[in-house]
């Protein structure tokens, strides 16, 4: 179930009708709770019980090392046995194929001819997304942040809410579980403007996403060998603007419809193409993700305290296993190791260079932004290839090789052009604002005609379930 479907919207109504009856908390928790597995299940009903077994084994590890009053071997073996059990599902579903892929290889290149069973594992929706919410869970209980929740029904719903369970946000629990203690009604601001919220992410997801830009960066990338210089870099703009849209709209949808439940969930994304640098990129994409990298693999590597050399190691590290997390994929694993080497680069030259008066001009931090965007889109050709030799003959491409054109019209260069320029205009305009505070300087009839717009355009287009890009992950 896809939130740009009328499934969905038909499952939200009652969803949302249902929550605002005048039934006890816990039994309105409970709804809220059936319905996510109910979410969930609408993909493939087996997997319910593994979200079911990750609820109930990460709830009483949490809990025994909890009662563990010491810190010590005991809390410590707990603790492992939490993290080998959600990584080692993560990894086997995940990541068994490409092991055991890489594996033949590497038999084929000593000799040895190796031809394994079929395995046919088919990937959990989301498992990388609820694995990261309840190993933060285990891991700040752990650190003593917070303490084990005492209810398993509060619990379960964290790890299982359907506006964040398939892509995310990734969820705290230090930010979701206290919601839970008393009843939750959105009041009318919160209802208006997470409605609001769901508009606007399905048009960047259907309008944009899907109706314009999809189709381009598809032609583009399936016929990478035969595209164009002008081609290539169209592809790589397009898919600029449909990762975002996509991916933003998303969170867009599911911040507001938590909202309209009465649940508050952080914002995923803040204009990330307005970022002067790639530090300043990674703090406003997917922020539930580079924050997570940041506090459970970034810090307990060593972070920057141990020097420049380490810092440009933990840097390197934390990329390539964020690559790696993004799909079992060598090209995946060298868009991250490219950000862990734009990352370091930056480090080294913000040291050198951060005194200087100029760095601070208005015109150079705009070049600047410029420039990060060019090299963040040059870097998602790596990340949406289906493998590192189709994204190198794009690379190859966009700096000049020859090549005939593959896009058909002139209409798809105008359109990639003007969304694009679109785009970096807003994000810098808003680059240091809150989007809801914006929204309501607007004058109210402007509000609506412009939601009414968005509401024409989605009944208006073509019906298209396409799922969302990070489903996959």
């Amino acid at each position: 179930m896809v939130f740009n479907s009328l499934t969905f919207l038909s499952f939200f109504g009652i969803v949302l009708a249902v929550h605002h009856l005048p039934l006890r908390w816990s039994v309105r928790k409970f709804n809220l709770l059936a319905a996510s597995y109910l979410f969930y299940a609408a993909w493939n009903p087996p997997f319910v019980l593994l979200l079911i077994l990750a609820a109930v084994v990460d709830f009483q590890l949490a809990k025994a090392i909890g009662r563990s009053t010491r810190i010590g071997r005991r809390r410590r073996l707990l603790l492992t046995v939490s993290l080998v059990l959600n990584l080692g599902l993560l990894a086997y579903f995940k990541y068994g194929q490409f092991l055991l892929d890489n594996f033949v290889r590497m038999l084929g290149w000593a000799g040895v001819h190796y031809q394994p069973l079929a395995r046919g594992i088919i990937l959990p929706l989301g498992i990388s997304f609820y694995t990261f919410e309840t190993i933060s869970y285990l891991v700040d209980v752990y650190r003593r942040r917070i303490t084990p929740w005492h209810s398993f029904l509060d619990y379960a719903l964290f790890l299982t809410f359907f506006p964040h369970l398939v892509a995310g946000p990734i969820v705290r629990a230090e930010d979701f579980l206290p919601q839970c203690a008393e009843p939750r009604r959105a009041s009318r601001g919160q209802m208006g403007w997470g409605l609001a919220l769901l508009v606007i992410g399905l048009f960047e997801k259907v309008i944009l996403a899907d109706g314009v830009l999809a189709p381009i960066a598809d032609t583009v990338f399936n016929g990478a060998r035969q595209a164009s210089s002008t081609d290539a870099w169209l592809g790589a703009l397009a898919f600029s603007g449909q990762i975002f849209c996509d991916f933003a709209g998303y969170s867009t949808c599911g911040i507001g419809v938590a909202l309209s439940l009465g649940f508050v969930l952080k914002r995923n994304f803040h204009f990330p193409y307005a970022a002067v640098g790639f530090s300043d990129f990674w703090q406003r994409w997917h922020i539930s993700l580079s924050t997570w990298l940041r506090d459970y693999l970034y810090i307990p590597l060593g972070g920057n305290r141990r020097g420049r050399l380490l810092t440009c190691r933990n840097l390197m590290l934390t990329m390539l296993l964020g690559g790696l997390w993004h799909g079992a994929a060598w090209h995946f694993v060298a868009w991250g190791g490219l950000h862990g080497l734009l990352l370091a680069v930056e480090q080294f030259l913000k040291a050198r260079l951060r005194h200087l008066a100029w760095w601070a001009h208005r015109s150079v931090q705009f070049s600047l932004a410029l420039l990060t965007f060019l090299i963040v889109s040059l870097s998602w050709v790596f990340f949406r290839a289906k493998n590192i030799g189709s994204a190198l003959y794009l690379m190859e491409k966009m700096i000049g090789w020859p090549g005939r054109r593959v896009l058909a019209t002139r209409y798809d260069l105008v359109m990639v052009l003007s969304i694009t320029a679109a785009l970096l205009a807003i994000h810098w305009i808003l680059r240091k604002e809150v989007l809801r505070r914006v929204v309501e300087r607007i004058p109210w009839w402007l509000r609506g005609l412009g939601l009414a717009a968005a509401i024409v355009c989605l009944v208006l287009a073509p019906g298209d379930d396409r799922a969302f890009i990070y489903f996959q992950f």
